[in-house]
């Protein structure tokens, strides 16, 4: 919209609020003059701009997503209060607002100072062996020496940690659910969809819960979770139908925020989005997600399953909101092919990768990308077998997702696909670094999977990240962590030790090596002091994800040793030791510094930037010169990096539990015998 029509609406609007005698009109003028002062950005959102006169009438309400910078006062607040402008939801532990009003009407509210932001209250959809092929089963029992040389045995089974899972609901009287005393471990269910019910009449959140922390009476622990004895708490945000509102999850989130300590909340599921148009810095999901990470949580998000199109062709740059945010832990999907060992495991050909490719808009409107490296991880999301929801939607629609392995409906079990899967996975593998060590912060939670992980040979870092969930390493490392942490400085000594352990797991006969990196931001980093010293991104309320760059656009170039005190981007301290990369690499599968290019991170700074001639983006593809990365470029095989350009099939794409094509193999099934098995 050019700021001579957006003017003359603002003005339309002011003369409504004085005609209908609400406000009077000394006040509109004040917002006259607010609203007509020129910002540095656009503070409406993309995909508003597009709806706000796109066949509407000026009077059609829209409901909209309202960050503000404070509560709403005066001016504002007299705003809200008009008629034809209805408040929905005040979310005050996020200073986010959920409001109706014309489409009209937006350019006014974005005028207000006390506005941060304006944004859509969009859809978000369901995305759609494991404790053994990811090393849980192998540091279950945990043994140490006391002071008096006597020895204590832990079982680390996320006893006393809070998992949260936003989703559907879950069917609590599920036998999965249960702990060994026969108490039920959902300790608190609440429904943010207004249809009154907290079970799961859509089948996904059951799944995603038991994937986290289902315990192993069925089938004789065949289809334990990572966390087996975590407590969960049911926040349900999407419908029957496996559709909610953006509005829904910030509710949620909300809540997290106001009941955490009751409930010991240390990590948030979130195995849903939407598409991620707007910036991680604007986007409201995102914001929430950050005030979370601040708060001491961890937030586990799925990548998205939009890693390919209709006909099989690579899809860059598709991972979705709140993915999208540097804070939270996104996690794409691997196929294990049902087999322990992971010397045959590979990223799903459907798996979201990255970049992020959210942007926010200039006064000019000019475009600015994040281009962010993501997802930060990758794990077992294919065909995964757990459990089943009683008469739920996606069993009835889909009755192959049926694995019938009970009559019981309390004890059956259902597949589904997707980094859905692969979330819940990651998010009770922090768990169990939580009970390992509370005093974590959810940066160092990151660290520790993403340095632990491992490089699946073949795949770029837009692929899987610092690699594939490594469970038995992240605990091995976290063990060594200090637990007096808050009172340490910048290159302080991380670990009880000086020596670092082997970096180095073996899974059923197959040994691999630790990544022994970190994603950050639009780069990665690699070094042994990101273990051995405290770094000051570790903090709460610091984003580990950010600041990369220094200045505008200038990378710290390949190989480049960052010395101790160096700031980078936002008071980000990068220790001694700690290398950044300027190259995103095909892995060869050992550590992250280890492979062949598959580009620059040059390529991708900035907004707009040329791709020079003879520039090679994957798979060979020469780039002409004058080439623009962005909205519409061919990247690899035809495949588009835009927003939401080329989307994959409606099979693929968030709403589906069922991801087809080539990932078909999956986890091996095992009848129950209808007896409780409690010795997991």
């Amino acid at each position: 919209m050019n700021k001579l029509k957006r003017g003359f609406l603002i003005n339309l609007f002011l003369l409504a609020l004085i005609s209908s005698g609400v406000v009077p009109a000394t006040v509109v003028s004040q917002a006259q003059a607010q609203s007509q002062s020129a910002p540095g950005r656009n503070k409406v959102s993309g995909e508003l701009r597009e709806r706000m006169f796109n066949g509407r009438s000026d009077d059609e309400l829209v409901r909209v997503i309202l960050t503000l910078t404070r509560s709403p006062r005066g001016l504002l607040n007299a705003f809200l209060n008009r008629h034809g402008v209805h408040v929905r939801a005040h979310f005050r532990n996020l200073e986010t607002m959920v409001v109706d009003l014309p489409a009209s009407a937006i350019p006014v509210l974005a005028g207000f100072s006390d506005v941060s932001y304006v944004s859509a209250d969009s859809d978000t959809r369901a995305f759609g062996h494991v404790s053994s092929t990811t090393g849980t089963d192998a540091i279950r029992t945990q043994t140490t020496t006391t002071l008096l040389g006597g020895t204590t045995t832990t079982y680390l089974d996320g006893t006393g940690i809070g998992i949260a899972v936003i989703d559907s609901g879950i069917d609590k009287s599920h036998t999965s659910f249960l702990d060994k005393s026969n108490g039920n471990r959902v300790s608190v269910s609440v429904d943010f969809t207004g249809e009154g019910r907290t079970d799961d009449p859509y089948g996904h959140g059951t799944h995603v819960a038991a994937t986290a922390a289902g315990n192993g009476r069925i089938s004789n622990a065949a289809y334990i979770g990572i966390a087996p004895n975590a407590k969960l708490i049911n926040l349900r945000v999407l419908d029957k139908d496996g559709a909610g509102k953006v509005s829904s999850l910030l509710n949620a989130v909300d809540w997290v925020l106001a009941n955490r300590s009751t409930h010991n909340i240390r990590v948030v599921n979130v195995s849903l989005g939407t598409a991620a148009v707007d910036s991680y810095k604007d986007d409201p999901a995102c914001k929430a997600v950050r005030r979370l990470a601040d708060a001491g949580i961890v937030v586990v998000a799925a990548a998205g399953n939009n890693g390919k199109n209709g006909m099989g062709q690579k899809v860059y740059g598709q991972i979705h909101s709140p993915g999208n945010e540097p804070s939270a832990l996104t996690v794409g999907a691997t196929n294990t092919f049902g087999t322990n060992g992971r010397g045959d495991d590979v990223v799903t050909s459907y798996s979201s990768r990255g970049p992020t490719r959210s942007f926010s808009t200039d006064s000019a409107g000019v475009n600015h990308y994040d281009n962010l490296l993501k997802p930060d991880i990758v794990a077992p999301g294919n065909k995964l077998v757990y459990a089943k929801a009683a008469n739920n939607l996606l069993v009835t629609e889909n009755p192959s997702l049926d694995a019938n392995v009970s009559p019981v409906a309390a004890r059956d079990m259902m597949y589904l696909n997707g980094s859905s899967m692969a979330s819940p996975v990651a998010a009770g593998a922090a768990a169990l670094l939580f009970q390992v060590n509370p005093n974590l912060t959810p940066n160092m939670v990151k660290m520790l999977l993403m340095y632990s992980a491992q490089q699946l040979s073949g795949h770029n870092a837009y692929e899987q990240g610092a690699g594939q969930l490594n469970v038995e390493g992240a605990v091995r490392l976290t063990k060594l962590v200090r637990t007096d942490l808050l009172s340490s400085l910048l290159g302080s000594s991380l670990l009880t030790t000086s020596t670092l352990p082997t970096p180095q797991t073996t899974i059923s006969g197959h040994t691999f090596t630790w990544s022994q990196g970190i994603i950050l931001g639009r780069t990665f980093a690699t070094g042994q002091n990101l273990v051995l010293k405290y770094q000051g991104m570790y903090a709460k309320g610091v984003l580990i994800g950010d600041g990369v760059l220094i200045g505008d656009g200038v990378l710290i170039g390949d190989g480049v040793l960052v010395g101790d005190g160096v700031l980078i981007g936002d008071g980000v301290l990068i220790g001694d030791g700690v290398l950044i990369a300027d190259k995103i690499l095909i892995s060869s599968g050992a550590t992250m510094l280890d492979g062949t290019t598959f580009v620059t991170i040059g390529v991708l700074i900035g907004d707009g930037v040329l791709i020079g001639d003879g520039v090679l983006i994957g798979d060979g593809v020469l780039i002409g010169d004058g080439v623009l990365i962005g909205d519409g470029v061919l990247i690899g095989d035809g495949v588009l990096i835009g927003d939401g350009v080329l989307m994959a099939d409606a099979t693929l794409q968030a709403q589906s539990a069922l991801a087809a094509g080539d990932d078909t193999s999956g986890m091996t099934l095992s009848s129950d015998s209808g007896v409780d098995y409690l010795g997991y």
